[in-house]
């Protein structure tokens, strides 16, 4: 079985999402959180980020 993605209870800013992709592909969660912030200027990025806030488990 591969690694599940969870929200992030420890790399947490907002809801943990960024620091969970950064915690599931073992990258820094600061480059997450750029990389969002970048795709977050379009618009659909704070869509997408409700959407995964909502849709990852917690790791608690």
């Amino acid at each position: 079985m591969g690694k599940k993605l969870y929200r992030s209870s420890v790399n947490r800013i907002l809801c943990g999402v960024c620091g969970g992709i950064g915690e599931h592909f073992n990258i820094d969660p600061t480059i997450v959180r750029l990389a969002w912030a970048l795709f977050a200027l379009t618009g659909a990025g704070i869509v997408f980020y409700i959407a995964a806030a909502l849709i990852i488990p917690s790791d608690l």
